[in-house]
């Protein structure tokens, strides 16, 4: 017997990169994608038979070109929310160390942000929350 919520969860990764002065790395959704102009963290879907951690080292290396040590990934929080037809699980993690300079290859800018400045910034209704959990961190 199926599970019509597991065969409607979509599952995403998302990181919190953490410079040394404190803040954290956002990008600008590209036009013609959903939530299209909003900043999020980086991130994206888990492929069939990936580990959130892995799924997470690929994204960074096509989203931003850098090298990440998944033993450098620290699970942070989640959000769960309904988005569209489907369930998003959006998982984050922390993440302070990577290797090259972050280069927007799949968003229209990248900004690095203190959690004041993100407050203020249009982000998908799932990213929101996690300012707070990384208030806690920070």
């Amino acid at each position: 017997m199926t599970n019509p919520v597991s065969e409607r969860l979509f599952s995403v990764v998302a990181a919190a990169l953490v410079d040394a002065q404190g803040r954290v790395l956002v990008q600008q959704r590209p036009p013609g994608k959903q939530m299209a102009g909003l900043w999020e963290f980086p991130g994206g879907k888990l492929e069939s038979g990936e580990t959130p951690e892995a799924a997470l080292v690929r994204e960074l290396a096509e989203e931003l070109g850098i090298a990440v040590d998944p033993a450098d990934l620290a699970p942070l929080t989640f959000a769960s929310e309904p988005l569209g037809g489907k369930h998003l699980l959006l998982l984050l993690y922390l993440c302070r160390a990577w290797t090259g300079a972050p280069a927007a290859l799949d968003a229209v800018a990248l900004r690095w942000v203190t959690l004041d400045e993100m407050r203020a910034l249009d982000m998908p209704p799932a990213d929101r929350p996690f300012i707070a959990a990384l208030q806690r961190v920070i």
